[in-house]
């Protein structure tokens, strides 16, 4: 046997375990550095991408440890997980910057807002009907015109507050 034959095996190794030798080098080794090379530079945008890229990278594990019983039965998850890692690594697809921004970020500043206003559901068509009138008469009953009050001021400092806000949800961008 020559040395052909050594290689041809090498390159058959290296070939079926490909997912095993590359996944470190693109999910941690190379957005470690450019996330170091990152740091170093004074550019936003290269630190929100690697930022991006460690927060979906740690929802990726954090996946893959609650559902580590079920992923073992898919035979083609550690492919898949490489092909999305270097979509989201690649910054010529900027998949980190795409999936922040159009599903991670709505999320989180979607108008989270507290209803203070308890409107219950009607019982049946012949009830007295449950509307916002009869919560606020209920809410000014408990407690009180003034306590009415400040919340309908504090509601308007609130959205005057956001209107003159120097930083609105369209600042933010890639």
């Amino acid at each position: 046997m020559g040395s052909g034959s050594g290689a041809g095996n090498l390159l058959k190794l290296i070939a079926q375990n490909f997912d095993i030798l590359a996944g470190p080098v693109v999910s941690l080794a190379y957005p470690l550095y450019a996330s170091i090379r990152a740091i170093e530079t004074k550019s936003l945008a290269d630190d929100q991408q690697w930022l991006t890229y460690w927060i979906l990278y740690s929802m990726i594990t954090l996946f893959e440890l609650t559902f580590a019983k079920l992923i073992e039965w898919i035979p083609f998850w550690s492919y898949a997980k490489l092909i999305v890692t270097c979509w989201l690594v690649i910054p010529h697809f900027s998949g980190a910057a795409y999936v922040y921004e159009h599903y991670i970020r709505p999320f989180y500043t979607g108008k989270q807002t507290i209803n203070i206003w308890y409107v219950p559901r009607k019982k049946d068509v012949f009830s007295k009907p449950d509307d916002i009138l009869t919560a606020a008469e209920k809410y000014i009953q408990e407690h009180g015109p003034d306590a009415f009050q400040e919340i309908i001021h504090r509601s308007d400092r609130e959205t005057r507050h956001r209107g003159n806000s120097i930083f609105s949800e369209d600042d933010y961008r890639y």
